[in-house]
């Protein structure tokens, strides 16, 4: 067992702090302090507009620095406030606990001893034990909806993403957030992943006492407000994430390398390839400006389609062929589309320009179409004659 002053001295070493956020738990908080402070003398606890004896508890703990809220703002908020007291004061770790005495200040050192190893800047959140028969139901099921979206939203798998109970690297993490309650602890771990930080578990215990546990989770409001959050990710993620970090890792390629990987070396079949090149080019042609790219990447996740070759494809109304891509689908659209003529201001008929625009929309979309056909069915031939003859070749 390590002894406390070692982890004091690792902890004062690591540039740690613990903030503590309270709200009207009276009955654990000084259980939480007290044990905190074997540890260690740096902690924040923010009052966020505490009515029971809350203030009379923390007078007795001079040592410490209390940030009071006249009124009740929201665990988010009072997050918020330490976080950035904890920067003011130059710390580089914020290890976060509740006051509601679920978890033990003893387990500080298990957050202590992962950051110490790490090598680059990581987040950690402390798993608890879901399954156990005190804790319950709802929070096991809230907790496994937060770790799907989670999932869904930076591709990490986490076994709990609800716990409070946090470790957060201070210069790695966004400097401005925007949620106030509960969904904060998504969003700052979220962004967090999205950032590039390492987004970590560790194991700590739990203690869920009816007795002494106050709960201020509203069910209905809070998990409207996570969900109208994780919708807000999740298009983020889609039309803003994955196009970004797929332009940065493609920016690294060289076009040979591109080549090789995924038009002549990819494991994927000619027809997943033809596919993918087809839609590629669909989207390149097809009005959809300024979301091209956003929306090619997404089209490619959801129908398992190569992403890079797609991507690539796209790019087919690059600037010298924007102006005949426009001009042929005037013309393909005027097949279809006649334009007529009748009111006309400053010598320029309305219905003119309504004709012309519809004849562009409705042309690029069937140019679109048939380009996407033509290069990717020539594609899904090449691809295979080149397939057939490098297994003949000797």
């Amino acid at each position: 067992m390590i002894e406390r002053e070692t982890i004091t001295r690792e902890i004062e070493r690591l540039g740690i702090v613990v903030i503590i956020p309270t709200y009207n738990n009276e009955k654990t908080l000084k259980r939480v302090l007290d044990g905190v402070l074997l540890y260690t003398p740096h902690v924040i606890v923010i009052n966020d507009g505490s009515t029971d004896t809350t203030s009379t508890i923390l007078n007795q703990y001079p040592q410490i620095e209390v940030i009071t809220s006249t009124r009740n703002q929201g665990k988010g908020m009072a997050l918020r406030k330490g976080i950035k007291r904890a920067r003011d004061r130059h710390f580089q770790y914020a290890i976060t606990i509740d006051s509601d005495g679920q978890h033990y200040p003893s387990d500080m050192l298990v957050f202590v001893d992962a950051i110490a190893k790490a090598t680059q800047p990581v987040l950690l959140i402390g798993s608890r034990n879901m399954n156990q028969d005190a804790v319950p139901r709802k929070s096991s099921f809230g907790n496994k909806f937060s770790n799907f979206w989670f999932w869904f939203e930076t591709g990490i798998k986490l076994t709990d993403t609800q716990s409070g109970f946090r470790a957060y690297p201070l210069a790695a993490i966004s400097q401005q957030f925007y949620t106030r309650k509960f969904e904060f602890e998504i969003e700052i771990i979220v962004r967090a992943a999205w950032r590039g930080v390492d987004v970590q578990n560790v194991p700590v215990q739990v203690l869920y006492d009816p007795s002494e546990r106050v709960s201020h989770f509203r069910p209905f409001k809070d998990f409207t407000r996570i969900s109208i959050l994780n919708t807000v990710l999740v298009f983020l993620t889609f039309f803003y994430i994955l196009p970004r970090n797929f332009f940065r890792s493609f920016k690294k390629k060289r076009w040979s390398d591109f080549v090789k990987e995924n038009i002549l070396g990819s494991t994927d079949s000619p027809i997943k390839k033809a596919l993918s090149i087809g839609l590629g080019v669909f989207m390149g042609i097809a009005p959809f400006w300024g979301f091209q790219t956003a929306i090619t990447i997404t089209l490619a996740v959801f129908l398992r389609l190569n992403k890079v070759l797609a991507f690539v494809f796209s790019n087919i109304s690059f600037a010298p062929f924007i102006p005949l891509v426009i001009y042929a689908s005037l013309l393909v659209g005027g097949m279809v589309y006649p334009s007529s003529t009748t009111f006309k201001l400053d010598g320029v008929s309305l219905d003119t320009i309504k004709s012309h625009l519809w004849q562009y929309i409705i042309g690029s979309f069937i140019l679109a179409s048939g380009m996407a056909i033509l290069i990717g069915s020539f594609s899904y031939f090449f691809i295979k004659l080149y397939r057939q003859k490098a297994v003949s070749t000797p």
